[in-house]
């Protein structure tokens, strides 16, 4: 990946119709671009770290036993009428649209109804569960405010997970696995150390308590309570002396916090499954009705939550894991030995399988300097006649405030090659 043949550019400006620090710095580094209010298209070093936190829930979700698919945005109004959810006083954000002959279709807000209906086809005996699928894709939720840039979004990407069990005790085992694979997608993504797992109100999908992911932040619009002791949390909407006694846990053990719901994960019991005739057939031959759950991660909620989370003065500062590319390579001028030095390093860090953004232009140190620091790549490695001539690198890794001069085998280590 070269700059000079990619189309995007950075901006010394930040965008005039945009007040959340997360978008405003992604517009002004080129990783999106703004249709309206709430929905932002991703330009190529934005798909990648969008891509990169996908590839990240897709292998923890795989690896607790879920399967993905890949259902359609467009839905019946029928399979919706029978949950009674289709109707806007039950539910208030649709978008909803009609074909030419005028029937009426749902454009996709969740998908707890087509899920159920697709494996109706599939799931009839007990020797068919437990099962969990999950897609990861677009949703369109029709906010009456659309805010905070990625954070609340009218178009946005999210994991959706659903899992269908014989009985409460079998969901309940899969529940605590996707909660602990939740974690493990934080701790991954490097918000590990300050996202809780958070009681909140189940709201139209269950009686019971949901389980939101909250990580803290001052950008946050929830109000959490935290116990240091127990790593858990409460959304205020739950915090009650009845609540906290079932919990077992004291008011003046918590304190009060910003956060920002990363995730959230809810027990649906037998609603949906019942209401559009899910059933499965037990080892006695009876019918038995199916325990379900679903599990939200919103993807690109976190490519928002992450870029704002860590940014600093200078720009952007994007952990390793999901950075579009390693190393910022600048190479200043253009010499011919300088040419050729930048050329080889590039050709050996890709042939190595680390992802460099190559800056050839023809521009000026201080502008690819800065453009590094606003793009926030984990390494800048500037190679120019005075490198050269020195027989030396120099490296700055993004969070650091000064350069140093490295050998090409100290550089090597620096960057995970074996030496």
């Amino acid at each position: 990946m070269k700059s000079s043949q990619l189309f995007t550019r950075t901006s010394k400006t930040l965008p005039a119709d945009e007040t959340a620090r997360n978008a405003q710095l992604l517009i002004q580094a080129g990783f999106i671009h703004k249709e309206m209010a709430g929905v932002y298209a991703y330009l190529p070093l934005g798909k990648r770290v969008l891509d990169n936190i996908a590839q990240i829930v897709r292998e923890e979700m795989n690896a607790v036993g879920g399967q993905e698919l890949q259902m359609t945005t467009l839905q019946p109004r029928e399979i919706w009428e029978e949950t009674n959810r289709w109707d806007d006083a039950v539910i208030d954000n649709w978008f909803k649209t009609k074909l030419k002959n005028g029937t009426e279709l749902g454009v996709g807000l969740t998908h707890e109804e087509p899920i159920v209906d697709a494996l109706k086809d599939f799931v009839n005996s007990y020797k068919d569960l437990p099962v969990m699928v999950y897609q990861i894709g677009p949703k369109f939720r029709n906010e009456l405010r659309a805010k905070s840039g990625l954070l609340r979004g009218r178009e946005f990407t999210m994991k959706d997970m659903y899992s269908f069990a014989r009985t409460q005790a079998e969901h309940d085992e899969l529940y605590e696995k996707v909660a602990e694979a939740y974690m493990r997608v934080y701790e991954r993504l490097g918000l590990g150390d300050v996202t809780y797992r958070t009681y909140a109100d189940g709201g139209y999908f269950t009686t019971k308590f949901s389980d939101e992911y909250q990580t803290v932040s001052p950008i946050g619009e929830d109000t959490i309570y935290i116990h240091d002791g127990k790593r858990v949390a409460l959304n205020e909407e739950i915090l009650t002396d009845e609540n906290l006694e079932k919990l077992g846990i004291k008011r003046d053990e918590l304190r009060q916090e910003k956060g920002v719901e990363v995730g959230n994960i809810f027990p649906l019991e037998s609603k949906y499954s019942d209401a559009l005739n899910m059933y499965f057939t037990d080892e006695n031959g009876q019918q038995q009705s199916i325990i379900m759950g679903c599990y939200g991660i919103g993807v690109s909620r976190l490519v928002g939550m992450i870029a704002e989370h860590f940014a600093d003065a200078r720009g952007l500062v994007w952990p390793a894991a999901i950075a579009p590319a390693q190393v910022y390579l600048a190479r200043l001028g253009d010499d011919a030995a300088v040419v050729a030095e930048a050329n080889k390093l590039y050709d050996e860090l890709m042939g190595q399988g680390i992802e460099v953004l190559y800056d050839d232009r023809d521009a000026r140190p201080g502008e690819k300097f800065a453009d590094a620091d606003l793009i926030g790549l984990p390494h800048r490695v500037v190679i120019s006649p005075k490198t050269v001539g020195g027989g030396f690198y120099e490296y700055k890794a993004r969070t650091a405030t000064e350069a140093e001069q490295l050998t090409g085998d100290d550089l090597r280590k620096k960057l995970g090659i074996s030496v």
